[in-house]
């Protein structure tokens, strides 16, 4: 039974460590945990409840994090479909003074699932639009800085991150531009803005 036990927590593990710590009750059954085993778990405070049906190893809560760690809950709230975007995507690359209160992601037309901590924008995103970080997907800065000028973030805090995202060469002007036609003339406007301040 111990070694059954080790087993299933060596699996889970393995799982949970590309996700920041963190992985599902459904993960967790598939690993060779019981529901009634989980609830144990987290009763002994082995486990960490997040979220209904998320949880996190509470060896996790010890280790130094990174300020990007809890976006990986989301990713599994989601059930994968989520991708952390606009003012927080701009946080996530570093771009600028974004600072966004709500976590930002980008889910499919008809996703219904809601949380206050969330603000949730409806799109597809093509695939050179995404990069996959270790237990979260982020929008490209090109897609990040062109969506939060769609929807018409304060202009400052676009100025800075289009000025970063130029001076660290991670865009050009032209590919800012192209990103922004796509979205429409608010995010033209705003770019076109973003880039002259630029100089």
């Amino acid at each position: 039974m111990a070694r059954k036990d080790a087993d299933a927590k060596a699996t889970l593990w393995s799982v949970a460590a590309a996700q920041r710590g963190y992985f599902t009750a459904a993960q967790a059954l598939e690993s060779g945990y019981s529901h009634q085993s989980q609830r144990y778990n987290a009763e002994q405070g082995n486990w960490r409840r997040v979220d209904r049906g998320i949880y996190r190893f509470r060896e996790f809560d010890a280790l130094p994090s990174d300020e990007d760690d809890h976006l990986a809950r989301w990713e599994l709230w989601s059930k994968g479909r989520a991708v952390v975007s606009h003012e927080t995507a701009l946080a996530v690359h570093d771009l600028g003074t974004a600072n966004p209160a709500r976590i930002h992601l980008t889910v499919p037309p008809g996703f219904r699932m809601r949380n206050d901590a969330l603000v949730l924008h409806q799109a597809v995103l093509n695939a050179n639009e995404i990069e996959q970080r270790q237990g979260y997907k982020v929008t490209t800065p090109v897609r990040s800085i062109a969506e939060c000028a769609a929807a018409q973030v304060d202009q400052d805090v676009l100025d800075s991150a289009v000025a970063e995202a130029l001076e660290r060469g991670v865009v050009s002007r032209r590919r800012l531009f192209d990103a922004a036609q796509r979205l429409g003339p608010p995010a033209e406007l705003s770019i076109d803005r973003a880039l002259r301040e630029a100089g």
